[in-house]
């Protein structure tokens, strides 16, 4: 489709300058229509979740644990990936968290900052994944305003980083084994993929396109496994009328670890 655009430059009158555009409606609008359906199934959800109860939060939070806990992929992983969790309405980690630093694990945790990246729709924040030293540097981190314990900023710099940064150590060894990712909404796809709907920034889908550039799609390593973290109201029934909404960027999972302790695995690769 080309657009005429007839502009009239400042104080000269009637005088213009004509300019031809093209643009690609059907693009635009596809991507306005995905954002709209995302958008709306992300207020269902937060209705939704906010009427399960703590007490059921605390119970599917801890059966997730218990799963996990004699899970090869977790048991055997010595490098991982755990977000903190708000005190409700999501999986709690804080077993987790501490589970893994008390088994020797290097846990790595989220952080966002301000992107140095100069790169063409970069967002202006970007996550990265920074390291937590032991049980005692946990316990020590901030509540920030959703509850969730965070990293200082001004701590940053003497912790391992896993896109790179003035580190304390080396970053060209900060690799991942498996990264446990919450998510509002979880779904499988015709072909037994499983579906996440994020909270919107799309910090996680960033964070992986830039760790697999890194990794630069060498075999040398194990591919880092993706699971999702799901209350059970947060996994969509088949065959509803509800769907996560997905694009192009979108990345599929491995698994999900559920609430009831059952753990489901995709039936294609995610990555």
């Amino acid at each position: 489709m080309k657009l005429w655009l007839r502009l009239h430059p400042p104080n000269r009158g009637d005088d213009c300058v004509v300019i031809r555009q093209t643009r690609k409606p059907n693009m635009a609008a596809a991507a306005a229509s995905l954002t709209a359906a995302k958008q709306q199934l992300r207020s269902l959800m937060k209705q939704r979740l906010s009427s399960v109860p703590q007490e059921s939060v605390t119970l599917q939070s801890r059966n997730i644990f218990e799963s996990l806990k004699d899970f090869e992929p977790y048991k055997h992983a010595s490098r991982i990936s755990i977000y903190l969790s708000m005190p409700a309405a999501e999986v709690q980690t804080d077993a987790i968290v501490r589970d893994a630093l008390a088994a020797g694990k290097h846990v790595f945790v989220p952080y966002l900052h301000k992107s140095p990246l100069e790169t063409p729709d970069t967002p202006a924040r970007v996550m990265d994944m920074v390291h937590l030293r032991s049980v005692q540097d946990y316990e020590s981190l901030k509540l920030d305003r959703w509850g969730i314990p965070s990293i200082d900023p001004a701590t940053v710099h003497e912790r391992q980083r896993i896109l790179g940064g003035p580190d304390a150590q080396r970053s060209d060894a900060a690799t991942l084994d498996l990264m446990l990712m919450p998510g509002v909404a979880f779904d499988f796809d015709d072909a037994g993929s499983v579906r996440r709907l994020g909270h919107g920034k799309g910090f996680y889908d960033f964070f992986l396109n830039r760790y697999l550039a890194k990794q630069g799609g060498g075999t040398e390593r194990p591919p880092l496994a993706l699971y999702g973290l799901a209350l059970t109201e947060q996994l969509l029934a088949p065959g509803s009328s509800e769907q996560v909404p997905t694009g192009a960027h979108d990345r599929r999972l491995h698994g999900l670890v559920l609430g009831s302790g059952e753990i489901r695995q995709s039936s294609t690769s995610s990555v």
